[in-house]
């Protein structure tokens, strides 16, 4: 029985998208068999995996229509790695969804099969607390939050975590956080060791060990359509993203 993860933040520039592709294309270069959900209206996990922004069917598809995720999913140039991609259409899905009865479980309930297909279920949330938010909070079993290294990121992450505790209560009463991971890092400078430092004190256990650093080569692999780990396999930021899938795989 695989996972589904959310990588979500509503913070936007901290690093989601990198993270759920490249978390993605990890786990599928280990042989399993592994999705990422396209839920940002920006369409950027689409892109960077090689599609282009109006492919059907999208997310859209199956957060407004009778679509499955399972339908819409289809195999990208990387072995293992399995995409169901966003189009434009999903920026009126934060209009369309509360008006349509159990909102907030369309997703859950479209997931179908995926959890017996796939190993991991990686869902790439929009940069805000809105309706497709809360609806991939939901559905997910467990979640993992993209912190930029810089002190206002820190303030973006209580008001998340407060947002979590909500979706627990009213929705998702199974749902686990996975880890908190620190991405975008320059271990050169003083904010960055400030920011890691402050995490771990506050937070502790839940902040994963291994730390994202900023990267030439992550910033431009989606240019290349592709994960980092097939555009630059050696560099710095394909190995973090290896540590950092093994060590989710072993917190479950």
């Amino acid at each position: 029985m695989g996972h589904v993860y959310a990588i979500a933040n509503q913070k936007g520039g901290v690093g989601k998208t990198t993270t759920a592709v490249n978390l993605a294309a990890c786990t599928a270069e280990s042989g399993r068999q592994t999705l990422v959900v396209d839920l940002d209206p920006q369409c950027n996990a689409t892109v960077t995996l090689g599609f282009d922004r109006d492919a059907e069917p999208s997310t859209y598809d199956a957060l407004c229509g009778e679509v499955s995720v399972a339908a819409a999913a289809r195999p990208t140039a990387t072995d293992n790695l399995w995409l169901v991609p966003a189009s434009r259409d999903l920026a009126g899905a934060a209009v369309e969804l509360p008006g349509l009865e159990r909102s907030e479980l369309r997703l859950r309930e479209g997931l179908g099969p995926i959890r017996e297909r796939f190993a991991a279920t990686l869902l790439d949330c929009p940069p805000s607390l809105g309706p497709i938010t809360v609806n991939a909070l939901t559905a997910a079993d467990r979640v993992i939050v993209p912190v930029q290294a810089e002190y206002l990121a820190l303030e973006g992450l209580v008001q998340f975590l407060d947002t979590l505790q909500t979706v627990r209560r009213r929705l998702n009463p199974s749902l686990v956080l996975t880890g908190i991971a620190i991405t975008m890092a320059d271990e050169r400078t003083r904010l960055s060791q400030d920011v890691e430092r402050e995490l771990r004190d506050h937070f502790e256990d839940l902040v994963l060990e291994t730390v994202v650093p900023r990267s030439v080569r992550l910033a431009e692999a989606p240019s290349f359509g592709l994960p980092v780990i097939a555009h630059a396999p050696a560099s710095r930021g394909a190995l973090a993203y290896r540590a950092l899938a093994e060590e989710v795989l072993a917190r479950g």
